[in-house]
């Protein structure tokens, strides 16, 4: 076989660092969610560039799938292998290679974690804003196009990535971008390979833009009628110009499986979280005008949190709500819809959202990143039950439909891995197949990350 042959001779390059551990692969072959196990052949850990295109020229030689691995944070199957071969971990490439602080940038390489980046520039008085909640790779992030938490202010991975280096799938070293904050030198192959889940080459290092820490932030949390009102409440802060680093929404549901397994002590019903980013005056400002919006719509119960620690409580709760949905039904697993809207269309999403989800009869809580206009329904079900996986996939492509019919799309910031792959043709038309012309040109043989984002070869 040649995914035994190219396993032999990445021994020999790799050594220990080349395990066919049937618990290393068990990991690096499974899903945060309800996706089957679908283990590769073999983990190899590089620990610098040259070694990640030495592994790809042994793969491309035998023929050999590849697909880059980080934290594993990913929902929608795009570290797994599904058609075997080499799995490449980036644990051993998390070093922070230059930070320029006077240019606010920073060159990484891909396995470090967002959390141990910000933690090594806390002392230059800079940081790397884009927070998803998972504490995941930079690599990965990048791969995935991922956004989160304060995308409303500062934008997603596609804005704060301004230069790659990238192993091709024929194992050439190349470099995108620069240092400079803007560049009008040829094509955006930057952003191409930014959101590509590892299916054009292998991300080894990242050049990524920095922000000032902010002299002032304040949070607070917000409860709602309803979630029309919340909803609401949004679209008229963000018609105000109001300038928020986060504003994420939670439904009733969601603030129950806080209050049980988080230990919060919220009014079960809907809430704003939110938090503002500036001087100590502008966020006064801006704190005070957002409480008479939200009163304007019913806000209640106010929780400011302004200390750090406080306001760090408040959003590891929110990073952790995916676990705590979890455990409020003992022994499930969830299908995780990630739509985003045009804001002006947001109230109507989630409402249908919501009828969508009583009608498969399944536990769904709501909450997202509203100020984007993107939102998650966590739909519950018995990983036992074919029944209940149908009705959750069901509801789920109801929301897709209708989040298309609107002008958005079927991922705002999860990617498209296997779980998504589906939905392409409907959102993209002929522009799919156009995709998948690119990825013939740059991967001919299909090795890197293969049945991942593109239309299968085998189709017309």
């Amino acid at each position: 076989m040649t995914v035994t042959r190219a396993i032999h001779r990445l021994t020999t390059l790799l050594g220990e660092r080349l395990t066919l551990s049937k618990p290393v692969l068990e990991a690096h072959g499974r899903s945060e969610t309800y996706f089957p196990l679908s283990a590769p052949d073999a983990v190899a850990f590089p620990r610098n560039t040259h070694e990640v295109a030495e592994i790809v020229k042994i793969c491309a030689a035998e023929d050999c799938p590849v697909i880059g691995y980080g934290a594993g944070t990913s929902l929608e199957g795009q570290t797994q292998a599904p058609r075997g071969g080499v799995s490449v971990d980036f644990a051993q490439m998390a070093a922070i290679r230059r930070v320029a602080q006077e240019d606010m940038v920073a060159i990484v390489e891909p396995g470090i974690t967002r959390e141990a980046l910000n933690e090594e520039l806390r002392a230059t008085g800079l940081f790397f804003p884009v927070d998803p909640g998972a504490n995941a790779t930079l690599g990965g992030m990048a791969s995935t196009r991922a956004s989160g938490t304060t995308t409303v202010r500062y934008g997603t991975m596609r804005d704060n990535v301004i230069g790659l280096e990238v192993v091709l799938a024929d194992g050439r070293i190349i470099q995108t971008g620069s240092t400079a904050r803007k560049s009008a030198a040829g094509y955006d192959l930057t952003g191409l390979f930014v959101g590509a889940e590892g299916t054009l080459g292998l991300i080894t290092s990242l050049t990524l833009r920095l922000y000032g820490q902010p002299e002032a932030i304040t949070a607070a949390a917000c409860a709602f009628p309803s979630v029309d009102a919340a909803v609401a409440c949004v679209i008229d802060t963000i018609q105000m110009d109001l300038s928020m680093a986060r504003i994420e929404i939670l439904d009733s549901a969601t603030v129950a499986a806080f209050n049980s397994v988080a230990g919060a002590k919220m009014p079960e019903c809907p809430h704003l979280l939110l938090e503002f980013h500036g001087t100590q005056a502008s966020v006064e400002d801006m704190a005070e005008s957002f409480g008479s919006i939200a009163q304007d719509h019913g806000g209640t119960d106010f929780e400011w949190a302004a200390r750090p620690e406080e306001r760090a409580a408040l959003w590891r709760m929110r990073h952790h709500a995916y676990w705590s949905i979890l455990q409020s039904r003992p022994g499930a697993t969830a299908l995780v819809t990630d739509i985003c809207v045009p804001i002006s269309r947001l109230a109507e999403a989630v409402a249908a959202a919501q009828e969508d989800i009583q009608a498969a009869g399944l536990p769904g809580p709501i909450l997202g990143h509203v100020g984007d206009g993107n939102f998650h329904a966590i739909l519950l079900f018995d990983p036992d039950s074919p029944a209940e996986l149908r009705a959750a996939k069901a509801a789920s492509d109801k929301m897709v439909s209708r989040a298309l019919t609107m002008g958005g799309t079927a991922t705002g910031e999860h990617g498209i891995g296997m779980g998504k792959l589906s939905y392409m043709e409907r959102e993209h038309g002929a522009a799919w197949a156009l995709m998948g012309d690119l990825k013939r040109t740059l991967d001919p043989q299909n090795i890197m990350n293969p049945g991942k984002m593109v239309p299968p070869r085998n189709a017309p």
